[in-house]
């Protein structure tokens, strides 16, 4: 058993929304819910514990990320947009200058 690693499972949101309300609205034990889908009851009251506090943000999933990651490619654009006008201005500017000075 030493040096061997656990795997660690990973759920959905669905899922772990399922297996709460199999708790909380059917009434089942959550020792009889962990076991029914092989999964250590810690593990369940540590969602049920989630949801209770939060319902809406209780299981974000990855999907935070990926927003995260969009924000910061905009980010990104709206930079190097910036950059480029800032470089117009300075080249137009001098033309002007050179322009008025004639």
């Amino acid at each position: 058993m030493e040096g061997e690693k656990r795997k660690h499972k990973h759920f959905d949101k669905d899922f772990k929304l399922s297996a709460v309300k199999m708790i909380t609205e059917s009434g089942h034990k959550t020792s009889e819910v962990a076991r029914s889908l092989d999964i250590h009851p810690n593990i369940l009251y540590n969602w049920k514990r989630k949801y209770a506090n939060d319902p809406e943000k209780a299981f974000p999933g990855k999907g935070h990320l990926t927003e995260l990651a969009a924000l910061r490619r905009k980010l990104r654009e709206v930079e190097m947009e910036r950059d480029i006008l800032k470089k117009a201005v300075g080249i137009f500017s001098k033309t002007t200058d050179s322009d008025s000075n004639s």
